[in-house]
This record gives structure tokens, C-alpha cells and sequence, in this order.
């Protein structure tokens, strides 16, 4: 129980950062709006309320699905639900390209939270955008995840490599590693793994959840 109550409290504070960019543009934005005359500079601040209101209601729809139970599902998750979760961080991006290779038309929960997270990793390893490939398949009764990120920079903290393959210890745990450490602990719940290959030009992470 403490180990789930301490990770959950990880990935809250992961949350809460994420949100403070969006929300912050969106208050900073109405103190604008209200002290502004100029029509012109009025419908600016109108677009930059209404990005950042649609960045916020992407990341939320996002991480409810990611981190949280997300209880308008059952077991399996129709597969167009993550495909614009991703589209949607990655629009927000704009300096990405998704290219989304998973045919099946349903996926486990499990797989489907893993393979959010592994694309969240990918698109912060682009920091100045890149190519994003998202593959999903279930066969042989589990189902195989692959996600590569590959662009002219790749950012990729070691500590959220180490908290995927479980070197790192319990204790150096963070928000920005706990997603990370997350995905590893639902792999091995379902008696499956997680892997990782970082170069210069790309991150390759892929995973296999046997069925339950």
C-alpha cells in the first residue's frame, strides 16, 4: 500500500506540473482580456485563451486515461481513444509527426496505459519535434507495444531510463520519473517487460504484456 500511495502522489505532482503551463497561460490570459480595449488585441488574447484552453482539455483527457482508472472504459479500450489522446499532445506540440501503426481495433487497459506513457516519454524526448511512431499488436496472446522517437535532439534523462528498466532506487523517485517506474511495474504485473535503446538519432522503448 505505500508504494501505490507514494506513487500515486509521484504522478499527481507530474500532473499538477504539466498543467501549471496551460492554466497559468489561461489566467494570465483573462487579466489580459479584462484591461484590454483594442478590438484588434482582443481577439489575440480570445486565440491564445482558446489555444490554451484546448491544450489543457487535451493533457486532462490524457492523463486520465494514462495515470488514473478511467472508468468509462471496461477491460479493453477501443484503440481510437489513445490514437487522438497522442494526436492531441502532438498537435499541441506542432513540431511532431505521428505515425500510428496499430491496426487492431481494441487493446487490454494495461497495454493501452503503457503505450501512452511510452509516447508521452517520446514526444518530451523531441524537444525540437521529430518523427513519432506509435505500433501496438497483439499476438500469441500478449500484446507487443513499440514506440520510437527520432529527431535532430534527443533529451532523454537517464533517471527515466533507469526507472524503466528498475535500477533506479525507490527513494531518487520523482514526478518526472514516476511515469516511468509506472509503466515497468504494470509490465511486470502481467508477467511481461519493458526495454529501452537510446542513440543519437532516436529512443526506441518497447514492451510485451501477456494477456491476463
Amino acid at each position: 500500500m505505500p508504494e501505490t500511495v507514494d506513487l500515486a502522489s509521484l504522478l499527481c505532482s507530474r500532473l499538477c506540473h504539466d498543467m501549471l503551463s496551460p492554466v497559468g497561460a489561461l489566467s494570465n490570459g483573462i487579466e489580459l482580456l479584462r484591461d484590454e480595449r483594442d478590438p484588434e488585441m482582443r481577439q489575440r488574447c480570445m486565440e491564445l485563451l482558446e489555444q490554451s484552453a484546448r491544450i489543457s482539455t487535451d493533457k486532462l483527457k490524457f492523463f486520465r486515461l494514462a495515470y488514473g482508472a478511467a472508468g468509462g472504459f471496461g477491460d479493453v479500450v477501443p484503440t481510437q481513444e489513445p490514437r487522438d489522446l497522442v494526436q492531441g499532445l502532438v498537435g499541441d506540440n506542432g513540431r511532431i509527426v505521428l505515425q500510428w501503426a496499430v491496426s487492431d481495433p481494441e487493446l487490454p487497459k494495461p497495454a493501452v496505459k503503457v503505450l501512452l506513457n511510452l509516447a508521452a516519454i517520446g514526444i518530451d524526448a523531441l524537444p525540437r519535434g521529430g518523427q513519432l511512431d506509435v505500433g501496438a499488436e497483439k499476438r500469441d496472446g500478449a500484446t507487443e507495444i513499440a514506440v520510437r522517437a527520432a529527431g535532430a535532439k534527443i533529451a532523454f534523462d537517464k533517471s527515466i531510463g533507469m526507472a524503466l528498466d528498475g535500477s533506479l532506487a525507490a527513494e531518487d523517485l520523482s514526478g518526472r520519473t514516476a511515469p516511468a517506474h509506472m509503466i515497468r511495474l504494470i509490465a511486470e504485473r502481467s508477467g511481461g517487460g519493458v526495454q529501452y535503446a537510446l542513440s543519437d538519432e532516436a529512443l526506441v522503448m518497447g514492451a510485451i504484456l501477456p494477456d491476463a
